[in-house]
């Protein structure tokens, strides 16, 4: 049972925090400049973060290979990417762009193609309305209430794309500047970050925020060389089978692999719908290709390469996936599971920690 003075002391800790609240929804508007702020930051920062844990062991390599101070491995590293980037821009750009462009020019065969199906089907279509599953009234209602507001929706587009346009020319000239930084000091970060913590939890703070970095680093690069992996398989199959466009649906394939479990079925369906306006057994055939990939990956590659570094229920993460993406979309589903990893390294670590405490607080001196 709690005592005056504890009592007192919580109450006051809540009657603040409430008051903080209460503050913060009256002046809302002063802090949306902050919100703001951190908002444009959000995207460099985590690019650069991705980028980070991905090629820090390189230039970790090249300083233990090479003998070269972290500035110059920093520089070579970064020449290798430019190179990479210059070559990619020379060879596989030029693929993309002839069958994104061939897909552009293919539309108007699929809007065809899709016209025929509803000509074809319009009995049941005409059947459907004429019985006011959809009455014609409400369509027609729609249908004007689109055409009035079409003029806005291009001009709200418009500045969405020009929005877009300067966030992403923004991103492009900060990413490399803040990931020079982060390479350059970001191996002084726990030692910085444990000044925060008491003396007397220093250690275990530091060695907590190593934890957490390990995590991060091993589920990032582990993610990505899986979602390489798979994307060349999708590739290969997509090749064999003569999908359309083969590279840019790998392509797809391998961008929402980083969603763990759903991101090959959701990487997939684009592939699928192309394949249904040249035969149902095409389709068929690319479900087949996607559900190898998927079973290569999930009983043997990520088993190899991520091993149990992490160690998630996979329950646990569909869980995750589900409330982040309805909570945040496709960002909080790629975020979901990482942030899920590093809150458990945290929780684990001052778990651990307590316990080691309880115990040696429960050691009974030897009397001497």
């Amino acid at each position: 049972m709690l005592n005056g003075g504890k009592f007192q002391k919580w109450s006051l800790q809540v009657l603040i925090i409430l008051t903080i609240i209460l503050i913060a929804s009256k002046v809302s508007f002063l802090l949306e400049p902050v919100g703001i702020f951190f908002t444009t930051l959000f995207f460099p920062i985590l690019i650069s973060g991705f980028l980070f844990f991905i090629f820090n062991p390189v230039v970790k390599f090249f300083e233990r290979k090479l003998k070269l101070k972290r500035t110059l491995s920093i520089i070579l590293l970064y020449i290798i990417i430019l190179t990479a980037i210059i070559v990619g821009i020379g060879n596989v750009i030029p693929i993309i762009s002839k069958q994104i462009t061939s897909f552009a020019n293919d539309i108007p065969k699929y809007a065809s193609q899709i016209e025929h199906f509803i000509n074809e089907n319009s009995d049941e279509l005409q059947n459907i309305i004429s019985n006011e599953y959809v009455p014609f009234e409400k369509v027609e209602e729609k249908l004007n209430e689109f055409l009035n507001t079409l003029p806005t929706k291009i001009t709200n587009a418009f500045f969405g794309v020009f929005g877009f346009l300067t966030s992403t020319v923004v991103t492009i000239i900060t990413v490399p500047v803040l990931l020079f930084y982060m390479f350059k000091d970001g191996h002084r970060l726990p030692i910085a970050f444990s000044k925060f913590i008491p003396r007397n939890y220093r250690k275990e703070g530091l060695e907590t925020i190593e934890d957490v970095g390990d995590t991060l680093s091993a589920y990032i690069n582990g993610q990505v060389t899986v979602a390489c992996i798979v994307g060349l398989l999708a590739f290969i199959g997509y090749l064999i089978i003569d999908v359309p466009y083969p590279l840019v649906m790998a392509l797809i394939v391998a961008v929402t692999n980083i969603i763990p479990y759903v991101g090959p079925i959701l990487g997939g369906a684009p592939a699928v719908i192309i394949a249904l306006f040249d035969s149902p057994f095409q389709a068929l055939l690319v479900v087949i290709v996607i559900t190898i990939a998927q079973q290569i990956e999930g009983n043997f590659l990520s088993p190899l390469i991520l091993g149990k570094s992490l160690d998630i229920h996979p329950a646990t993460v569909i869980i995750l996936l589900l409330v982040a993406g309805n909570i945040a979309g496709v960002i909080g589903m790629v975020l979901a599971v990482p942030a899920y990893a590093v809150t458990k390294t945290i929780v684990i670590s001052i778990a651990r920690f307590l316990e080691i405490r309880r115990q040696a607080n429960n050691v009974i001196p030897k009397d001497t």
